[in-house]
């Protein structure tokens, strides 16, 4: 588990609802004033279109124990999309060097936080490791299933809300259609 103090000090962009930086703050200021802030989201599928879900461990700031549809998390201070999605999908689940294809940008304004967001999808059937501890079960379901499975568990919501809509409409058809990111520039 990691150091319980450290996450707290991250620091990160407090944003407006247009993206624009407003004051550079801790993790644990941003929870505790529910300030706007960039995170990413990214949607692991099989080559037998699956879902990669999973559990996040008990300690988490935010949904502890809950079931997540992506892998994902807050941008550092000036870090880009790609980058930020690249590097929690390094720590969450092990997995690197798969293409990103691009699903939507998303805005969450709710009790529980308040996000504005990019969700990506990744094709992958390599095993996840999940090295940083903060993922301690992983299931697939279905696309087709993913609402069913969603119905009566705790599923982060945010995630609920952004993500599900996304994969069940547009996950199928981005794997003929859009172009994976493979060089490290934002998607935009």
């Amino acid at each position: 588990m990691p150091d319980p103090v450290a996450p707290a000090e991250q620091l990160l962009e407090h944003i407006d609802t247009d993206g624009r930086v407003l004051e550079v703050v801790t993790r644990a200021r941003m929870r505790a004033e529910r300030l706007r802030h960039r995170c990413t989201y990214v949607v692991v599928i099989d080559s037998s279109d699956r879902v990669v879900v999973h559990r996040r461990a008990e300690w988490k700031d935010v949904y502890p124990g809950w079931w997540d549809l992506a892998f994902g998390g807050v941008c550092d201070v000036g870090e880009d999309w790609v980058s930020a999605a690249r590097r929690e999908l390094a720590e969450e689940a092990g997995l690197t060097g798969v293409a990103l294809w691009p699903l939507g940008s998303v805005s969450y304004d709710a009790a529980d936080g308040s996000v504005l967001g990019e969700v990506y999808l990744a094709r992958s059937d390599e095993p996840l490791t999940c090295p940083d501890g903060e993922v301690v079960e992983l299931d697939t379901v279905p696309i087709a299933e993913l609402d069913a499975w969603a119905t009566g568990r705790d599923v982060c919501l945010d995630s609920r809300q952004l993500v599900l809509p996304l994969v069940t409409a547009r996950a199928a058809a981005s794997r003929a259609t859009a172009s994976p990111n493979t060089d490290g520039s934002p998607d935009e």
